[in-house]
């Protein structure tokens, strides 16, 4: 390990995770990690700044209650520019904060404002005294403004019932099941728990296939003597519909018949907001689009069906982009991209990208000793074209083109590589794929040289149910393929590479602060003996995608003490991902795998594990990551550490 890698890490290590003073962390605090910002500002001869304390006595949350209430509390930063505007800001206040705590259940609440020692309440307001008494304070001190609240006892709900509207009677328990409302009597007499049980009332009969159901009217009566609340809420279910005539607007320079394509849902089938959620996510995937709305009609048709319009916004056509990546085993790199989303007005998209990085022979590790030399510089070049929805159909055309030259800490190779293939959807999470594929390579690696010609019939399929492409949350992602390349096609080595991936997702909260995220990884190869497969072709474990800790595609049989690959791979890896604030998470993990040089993982090989903890920073387009790794069983040769930093999860 060189001397400046060791410092940087260490640099690192000790910017994210040192105590630094307050004053000093705030040079730092790019992402908001240290909390700053509830200090007001100084005593000035322009404005009149403020403290803010509160008396609440031992009411459990009752504080925060109040302080998201308040616009003394979220205006603090700026303060008023006289004393009459700080009066006036505490005495909206009052009435704020009466309804946060009515709504939390206190419907005998008192609640004062003292400013610069002068009260303020709602029936006996000393507007004129307060001011002076704050116009004191100017360029001298902050005010000192105090928030008192008695809450008194917090009411409970006596009688809790749901009406049909229609007929004035509740509902049957299998017409609205009690898990449903959720709130019943003895329960805390609070707004925002009714408001949430309207919402899964409505919500839970617009599962129903009942588009227009609501909440007619809702009667809360609070009962002051017996500190209790009777509520009853009339609920129209409304007709159950099925989904109607799906009308494209907004489209101009895409063809709707593409559109049209990714909307599997055909007009009659029972409308429900999962089957809207699936159409807007599926119709997302096309690249040419922007946003997708979906809005129901107001009525139904004549066949008791609900319209649907789909409103949509084009995206720029060209793109263009750039990204560097960087990890202590696998090197440095560099990729740029063009691309033109809807080349003939069908929403073809063709995308042209080049990547560059480092080549030694430690898998991406510059020696300290060793002069930089351009051969020293790998590459890949990509060029791959989309067609979608062949004649308005659900097939997709995808042409693919790569150039590449690799050096990993196994072996050398360079290629040519051509696919074209024929995708089938059958809905937003299901497709298979078939093509013909054309490669002609050359390999070395301690095992010898290899020139190779693979002509295959690719076939795969590839399923996903999860909510979120960066940061899963829950549901399923399996990928799987198998490609003969037999030698009545040109095939100079005949075999087959079968490979799939699954990973799963649970989540153990509603807020999914709380997420596990698991995968497996197997692949085989037959037909041929290892020392006769090119070695880009074999198995190898270890990167960043892989077993983390580990030097790149540097875990597999060896042979002189060097990796040269196997025919069979296993991976594992679990991570929990927990959330510290919406914007700061943290990710242990631990990943195992390696190759095996049968057919079949045969557990002659040792199982490799690298274990470690991420860092995530969330933002609008996904968690930007951080992950440091060690290997847990090292071997000689195996880095001490390993950071990782992308965007995403890392699957």
């Amino acid at each position: 390990m060189s001397t400046i890698r060791r410092t940087a890490f260490l640099f690192l290590v000790g910017v994210l995770f040192s105590g630094l003073p307050s004053n000093h962390a705030a040079a730092f605090d790019l992402f908001g990690w240290f909390g700053g910002g509830d200090e007001p500002p100084p005593p000035s001869a322009e404005a009149l700044p403020y403290s803010l304390d509160y008396a609440v006595g031992d009411t459990k949350n009752l504080e925060q209650i109040l302080k998201d209430a308040s616009t003394l509390q979220s205006l603090q930063e700026e303060p008023p520019p006289d004393a009459a505007a700080l009066v006036a800001r505490a005495e909206a206040d009052l009435p704020r904060l009466i309804d946060a705590l009515w709504g939390a259940g206190y419907y005998n609440a008192r609640v004062a404002i003292n400013v610069a020692g002068v009260p303020l309440a709602l029936l006996s307001s000393r507007t004129e005294a307060a001011t002076r008494a704050a116009a004191a304070y100017r360029a001298r001190a902050l005010v000192p403004v105090q928030i008192i609240a008695d809450p008194g006892p917090q009411f409970a709900l006596r009688d809790v019932s749901v009406l049909d509207a229609r007929t004035g009677r509740p509902f049957p328990p299998g017409q609205l099941p009690p898990r449903v409302v959720q709130i019943e009597p003895g329960d805390p007499a609070r707004s925002a728990d009714i408001l949430a049980a309207e919402a899964r009332i409505v919500d839970h009969f617009r599962t129903e296939s009942r588009p227009f159901a609501k909440v007619e009217r809702r009667e809360p009566v609070v009962y002051h003597p017996a500190q209790a609340m009777d509520v009853s809420l009339a609920v129209d279910p409304g007709p159950r519909a099925g989904i109607g005539p799906i009308i494209v607007q907004g489209a101009e320079n895409v063809d709707p018949a593409v559109v049209r394509s990714f909307i599997y849902t055909e007009p009659g089938d029972p409308y429900s907001p999962a089957e809207l959620a699936s159409m807007r996510k599926s119709i997302s995937q096309i690249e040419a689009l922007g946003s997708v709305r979906i809005r129901e009609a107001e009525t139904l048709d004549a066949y008791g069906n609900l319209p649907l319009f789909v409103e949509l916004t084009e995206r720029p056509l060209r793109v263009i982009g750039a990204s560097a990546q960087y990890s202590t085993t696998d090197g440095p790199a560099l990729r740029a991209y063009w691309a033109h989303r809807n080349l003939f007005g069908g929403a073809e998209r063709l995308r042209l990208e080049g990547n560059l990085f480092y080549l030694t022979e430690d898998g991406g590790r510059p020696d300290d000793d060793d002069d930089f030399d351009w051969s020293d510089l790998g590459g890949r070049f990509r060029a791959s074209f989309l067609k979608p929805a062949l004649w308005g159909t659900r097939n997709d055309l995808l042409v693919d083109a790569l150039v590449e030259r690799d050096r990993t800490e196994g072996y050398t190779s360079r290629l040519v590589n051509a696919t074209a293939a024929i995708r089938h959807r059958f809905s937003e999470t299901f497709s298979i794929q078939g093509g013909i594929e054309y490669e002609r390579g050359q390999t070395t690696d301690v095992l010898g040289q290899i020139d190779y010609t693979l002509v295959g019939l690719p076939v795969s399929l590839s399923y996903d149910s999860t909510d979120n492409a960066l940061n899963p949350t829950e549901g399923i992602r399996l990928i799987a393929s198998v490609t003969p390349y037999p030698e009545f096609l040109g095939s100079s080595v005949p075999i087959t590479i079968a490979r799939g991936t699954a990973s799963a997702y649970y989540s153990l909260d509603e807020e999914s602060r709380y997420v596990l995220a698991g995968r497996i990884g197997l692949g085989s190869i037959v037909g041929a003996d290892l020392d006769e497969i090119p070695a880009n072709r074999r198995f190898f474990a270890g990167g960043g995608g892989s077993v983390r800790g580990y030097t790149y595609r540097s875990l597999s049989p060896t042979f002189l003490g060097e990796p040269v690959g196997g025919r069979s791979l296993l991976e594992a890896s679990l991570e929990a991902r927990i959330k510290v604030t919406d914007t700061i998470g943290i990710v242990p993990f631990v990943d195992a795998g390696t190759a095996f040089e049968s057919s079949y993982p045969d557990f002659n090989e040792r199982i490799r594990v690298g274990a470690g903890l991420g860092l995530r920073y969330y933002t609008g387009i996904g968690p930007i990551r951080l992950d440091v790794a060690i290997p847990v069983n090292r071997e000689r040769g195996d880095p001490s550490y390993a950071i990782y930093v992308g965007i995403g999860q890392a699957f």
